[in-house]
């Protein structure tokens, strides 16, 4: 059994900080406990850390901190598979199917034994999640679908995926049939927004420096420092629910689809195989 992951940000621009972040922390998450490098796929923009508006040049941080030795730099070994204009819906689920032809680079070549993790962090609306071209969308019945796809043929044992948007719930409410081996976990239902987190003008300060903007989000940080936190033996992705429903307080944390293995340890999807 392998793990695989897919990390993606759909955004781009200074003011969306944060999403960059988000996926570089979740990068530096994975493989800092072992998670084979040569098995994450990684989508940003890659336009934030050396933006003129950034104060650090080439640094991302997704937490505040007052002195250097607190200041987790999250770009730094943050590996990028596909960067730019490159980063469209079509490629996207092409890296979810398998598609290397279309996609044009790293793809998932995870098998029916295999767990596979995806985190999308961006904006989203009612049935749909944005990407860093104007007017560029995924509507979730396509989403779904995908994911039916990928099952059908032999993708994936089971995958959790994790989706931090506005109106998150409404990419799977309805849609995610249980008896698909997918755990689906938004930062929101399917009516709300989810929230930045680590925001000026008082908590975005990394040593004496304001950002002028999100370092992270809501949602997303609350399960990366759960995940942090290293207790990949012995924590489930029920807990860590349970946990990062507890912190994200401005949004409804909601789970879809197939609930029987969320007894299963976070490890098994974010860490080297336990």
């Amino acid at each position: 059994q392998d793990q695989w992951a897919v990390l993606i940000a759909g955004s781009k621009s200074y003011f969306n900080y944060r999403h960059q972040a988000d996926v570089c922390h979740a990068y530096k998450v994975l493989t800092e406990r072992g998670f084979d490098p040569d098995k994450i796929i990684t989508m940003i923009f890659d336009d934030v850390a050396n933006s003129t508006s950034n104060p650090f040049p080439g640094r991302l941080y997704n937490h505040p901190a007052k002195h250097e030795a607190d200041a987790v730099d999250v770009y730094a070994g943050c590996k990028k598979d596909y960067t730019g204009l490159s980063i469209t819906p079509e490629r996207f689920l092409a890296v979810l199917s398998g598609n290397a032809s279309f996609a044009g680079g790293k793809v998932l070549k995870s098998t029916s034994k295999d767990h596979v993790f995806v985190n999308f962090v961006d904006h989203g609306g009612v049935g749909l999640i944005a990407f860093p071209t104007l007017g560029q969308v995924l509507h979730s019945k396509r989403l779904v679908e995908t994911l039916k796809g990928m099952h059908q043929k032999g993708m994936y044992k089971k995958l959790v995926f994790y989706l931090e948007t506005c109106e998150s719930g409404s990419m799977f409410q309805g849609l995610l049939p249980p008896e698909l081996p997918v755990y689906a976990v938004t930062a929101a239902n399917a009516k709300e927004s989810s929230w930045g987190y680590y925001c000026m003008p008082k908590n975005d300060t990394v040593k004496g420096k304001h950002m002028g903007t999100c370092l992270g989000d809501l949602f997303s940080i609350a399960w990366m420092e759960d995940s942090d936190r290293g207790q990949l033996a012995t924590e489930s992705l029920q807990e860590q629910v349970r946990r990062v429903t507890a912190r994200t307080t401005k949004s409804h944390v909601t789970t879809f689809g197939d609930t029987s293995f969320e007894q299963e340890n976070i490890g098994r999807f974010e860490f080297a195989a336990l």
